[in-house]
This record gives structure tokens, C-alpha cells and sequence, in this order.
């Protein structure tokens, strides 16, 4: 079948912000798409549609990754439609914008965080790697944080930087495992790339001001979108259990908490 000669692209959270953008930029190269969210979202129609015109091939399969039984099923559903899947773009991972330390978090908020950024991600991975074996060639790629390979100590983010570089050291040991299937594993670390920003383009943000990255603009989606692409070709096979950062020179990490800041 026509449609199994072509690469499929699994991306988790891609309804919105970079996921969704990197779903666009991998359908301009090509690929197939399996477009995952939680639930259909009415604005998705036009984009699908828009998808659709450009003759890029994308269906949009709802689940809850951060549901064991969901995102299990989310991957046997993707392969039962295209018949492979080659690239799985972890773009899911759940932030609480407001500060909080951690004997301030609730077990809730831990929950969340660490079920939403570490355990989604390994549950939707173990699914996939039977099909990648298969193939003899898969990519996986994940989400951190600027920083994340050296395990900082980031005050008010404790649950989170937990979880991610939890994922740090789950990358790394997974590319080290899979490498003989021809699979590749590897994680971009966005930088302080925020709100609308996230499914902008290069040339969108090109000439717009940021004092406060080094590199003098604002990130936008496509900058990491596109390092995400060249990971996924053919010829990036030698690149494995890399922590990448996406963030112009910027260092989001604030060394004491912002919330209590100790001689205030």
C-alpha cells in the first residue's frame, strides 16, 4: 500500500503550541501525521483543513496520555490505521505557571506532574518500541527544559524539573538500549518560548527585540520544530541520547526562589 511507503509521525499534545507546530513542519516534509490530543478542539477544523489542501496526509486520534490505558490504546489505534509508526514526538508535558515551593505543592500537583510529564512519555514509548523493532528504525523524541542534562536546582519548579530530568536520564539510557534496532532517542529543551509564540514561525519573530535572550529575539515554535525534524531523518541515525537546547543563549533558571526570596 502507497500508504505504508510513507513516514508516520505519532505527536502526543499536538492540538496546540509547539507540538501542533511541529506536526505542521513534519506534514511539509512529508510525513504522515497521527495527531494526538486529549479531545477534539473546534478550531482544529480549519487547520486540519489547511493540512488537508497542502496534500499532507493527517488524522487526528483522541486520547489522554496521561491515562495508562489511553495512551497504550493511542499507539495500537495509530498503527492499526497507517500500519507503522516511525517517529513518536513526545510533545506532552503539563507546567504550573504559578510558583510554588514544594511543601507548597499538593499531592495533586505532584500527581499531575510527574504522571503528565514522565510517566505519559514512558508509557506511550513501551507501546511503541514493539512496531520500531519491528521496522528496524524508529525516532523518538522528547521534551525538557533549558538546563535539564545537568540537573539543576530550579526553585519553584521542584515536581517539575523532577519529572524531566527523570526523562533526561530515561533518554539516555533508552538510547543506549535501542540503538542496535536502528532507533534513536533524544530530547530538545525549548527555551523560554511562551503563549502565541509557540506556533509562530522563524520569520514571524526575526525582527522582534528580546533583551533578555542572548541571541536579541523571541524563540518561536518553529525553532524547535525544526531541530525535531532533522532528528527524524534518515541521515541523523548517529545522533543518540543527546539533551539539545532550543533556547538562544537563555538561561530561565533563577537561582533562589522567586516567591520567597531569602533576604526580602
Amino acid at each position: 500500500m502507497r500508504l505504508k511507503q510513507r513516514r508516520v509521525a505519532l505527536i502526543t499534545g499536538a492540538t496546540s503550541g509547539i507540538g501542533k507546530l511541529t506536526a505542521s513542519i513534519m506534514g511539509e516534509n512529508r510525513w504522515y501525521l497521527a495527531i494526538n490530543g486529549r479531545k477534539w478542539k473546534s478550531e482544529m477544523s480549519s487547520w486540519l483543513q489547511d493540512l488537508h489542501e497542502q496534500q499532507i496526509v493527517a488524522e487526528f486520534f483522541p486520547a489522554d496520555v496521561t491515562v495508562q490505558e489511553e495512551a497504550v490504546q493511542l499507539v495500537e489505534n495509530v498503527y492499526r490505521h497507517f500500519g507503522r509508526i516511525d517517529a513518536l514526538i513526545h510533545a506532552v508535558g503539563p507546567f504550573i505557571r504559578e510558583r510554588k515551593l514544594f511543601y507548597e505543592h499538593s499531592l495533586q500537583d505532584i500527581d499531575q506532574m510527574v504522571t503528565g510529564n514522565l510517566l505519559s512519555a514512558l508509557w506511550t514509548i513501551h507501546a511503541a518500541l514493539p512496531y520500531m523493532r519491528r521496522q528496524q528504525w524508529g525516532r523518538i523524541i522528547m521534551f525538557g527544559f533549558g538546563r535539564a542534562g545537568e540537573a539543576p536546582s530550579w526553585p519553584d519548579r521542584s515536581v517539575y524539573a523532577a519529572a524531566k530530568t527523570g526523562l533526561v536520564s530515561f533518554t539516555k539510557t533508552l538510547a543506549v538500549e535501542e540503538a542496535p534496532y536502528g532507533i534513536t532517542v533524544n530530547m530538545v529543551c525549548p527555551g523560554d518560548i511562551v503563549g502565541e509564540k509557540k506556533e509562530w514561525r522563524i520569520q514571524d519573530v526575526a525582527q522582534l527585540s528580546d533583551d533578555e535572550t542572548p541571541r536579541g529575539r523571541p524563540g518561536s515554535g518553529e525553532d524547535v520544530a525544526r531541530v525535531i525534524h532533522f532528528l527524524c531523518q534518515d541521515e541523523s541515525d548517529f545522533l543518540t541520547g543527546n539533551i539539545i537546547n532550543v533556547t538562544g543563549g537563555l538561561d530561565v533558571i533563577y537561582p533562589v526562589s522567586k516567591k520567597n526570596p531569602p533576604f526580602a
